[in-house]
């Protein structure tokens, strides 16, 4: 391997690595400080947010990825420039229809989940989906240049803004805290905005062109992202949203404690994805794809055998990890928490499932997989949580991922029956 591509992948780890600390490092804060009544106000005013900013938000990173590398190989300067004004605008658009909405909804939210306070939570962060909508499609433009560590670096450095809204404003209680954190994501997505505008002028600047015959292919590949995408919203931020409806915000703040597991998890395997999503799209667009499966067989067979070993150390130590990061107050998520680290250990070991569809130009596999996934914990999460709180919430958690595991294990399976039949592809030609 060489040097730079070394180092390059290693900072980008760093920086990721940093950027989930000072996220976990940011609900600590807010947990201590808040105090436990406060802090499900809080969790569940970010739940409603992150629900309709990834509901709503028109997914265009993916296809920006997708065909931003193919048309980077083909040099085709004008349509690259034509995509992004496109991208942009779309994202811009989907931004401030989650705001609207988020808007629109603070005046009934105290009487929706049976807590004063969430309505004025609500109103401190709605401008969030708005200010944060231009940020990953200025990212993408560095992902073309494969400069996945400078992507990396400005995602931690927007991530150490966020922690330091939530010491400033959390002193200072839940509408404060919420307000912070939407200045301080306004200053990281001017900056990332800029850069990666600075990124695409970096490419020859040669007239736009209209999209063509790719504009059709495009517009089903955003269309099948966002929905996927919205699918995905249902399983990770309605969660919360249903356990807070089915119970109390309290048993919300206690979830989003449980869920430390699976943020520790994901930070962990997010450089190894950010990796697969840049260096193998470019090998699948380049003709390579037996050597893209080969690597995600690889990798969850690495990953499984590291969990493995780490799984039972954790679980075992995990009523001590939460008492002494979180305090006494929040050991009713200890349960929950054991629990949400096996659903993350399997995440982690199939962590290539995000990346994936994107590198084959496959989203629908998202839509069937995740859509499976939701199908099982919705009702699960209604039933069980109104039973048994949080605890109920992280074993529906469970049961859907295991679904969504062996969805994927056909997907693969289906996947690899579909290239063997190509010989070209088995050659390691393309065949687009």
């Amino acid at each position: 391997m060489k040097a730079g591509l070394l180092k390059r992948r290693s900072a980008a780890a760093l920086s990721i690595y940093l950027s989930v600390g000072f996220g976990i490092l940011g609900t600590v804060v807010a947990a201590r400080v808040l105090g436990l009544d406060d802090f499900g106000v809080y969790a569940t005013a970010l739940a409603a947010v992150g629900f309709f900013q990834v509901l709503l938000d028109v997914t265009v990173e993916e296809s920006l990825t997708k065909y931003g590398f193919r048309y980077v190989s083909t040099q085709d300067w004008g349509r690259l420039r034509r995509l992004f004004r496109v991208t942009l605008l779309l994202k811009v658009l989907g931004g401030a229809v989650a705001t609207a909405i988020l808007f629109a909804l603070a005046p009934v939210a105290d009487s929706l989940f049976g807590e004063d306070g969430v309505r004025t939570a609500l109103l401190a962060a709605a401008l969030l989906p708005l200010v944060q909508s231009s940020e990953n499609v200025g990212a993408t433009a560095l992902l073309l240049h494969s400069r996945y560590d400078l992507r990396g670096f400005y995602q931690a450095g927007s991530a150490g803004l966020r922690l330091l809204a939530i010491v400033l404003g959390a002193t200072h209680g839940v509408d404060a805290a919420l307000g912070a954190i939407v200045v301080a994501q306004l200053i990281s997505t001017g900056v990332v905005s800029v850069v990666g505008l600075s990124a695409l002028r970096r490419f020859p600047r040669l007239p736009e062109r209209k999209l063509g015959e790719d504009a059709p292919m495009i517009r089903s590949f955003v269309f099948q992202s966002t929905i996927a995408t919205g699918v995905i919203s249902l399983r990770t931020t309605l969660v919360p949203l249903v356990l807070g409806l089915v119970s109390t915000t309290t048993q919300v703040g206690l979830f989003r404690i449980a869920q430390a597991p699976q943020t520790g998890l994901t930070a962990a395997s997010s450089p190894a994805r950010l990796v697969l999503l840049t260096e193998q799209t470019r090998d699948w667009e380049g003709g390579r794809e037996v050597s893209v499966l080969a690597g995600i067989r690889k990798y969850t067979v690495g990953a499984g055998a590291l969990m493995v070993v780490a799984v039972p150390v954790f679980f075992f130590a995990m009523p001590w990890l939460v008492r002494t990061v979180f305090g006494d107050q929040y050991s009713g998520a200890v349960t929950a928490a054991r629990i949400a680290l096996l659903a993350a250990a399997i995440q982690f070991a199939i962590g290539w499932t995000k990346s994936l569809p994107v590198t084959v130009g496959r989203p629908r596999l998202r839509i069937v997989t995740h859509g499976l996934e939701t199908i099982v914990v919705i009702p699960l999460v209604a039933v069980l949580g109104a039973q048994w709180g949080v605890t109920g919430a992280a074993v529906a958690v469970l049961v859907s991922t295991i679904v969504f595991a062996a969805a994927w294990a056909v997907a693969i399976a289906r996947l690899r029956v579909t290239m063997g039949a190509d010989p070209t592809r088995l050659a390691g030609g393309t065949a687009r």
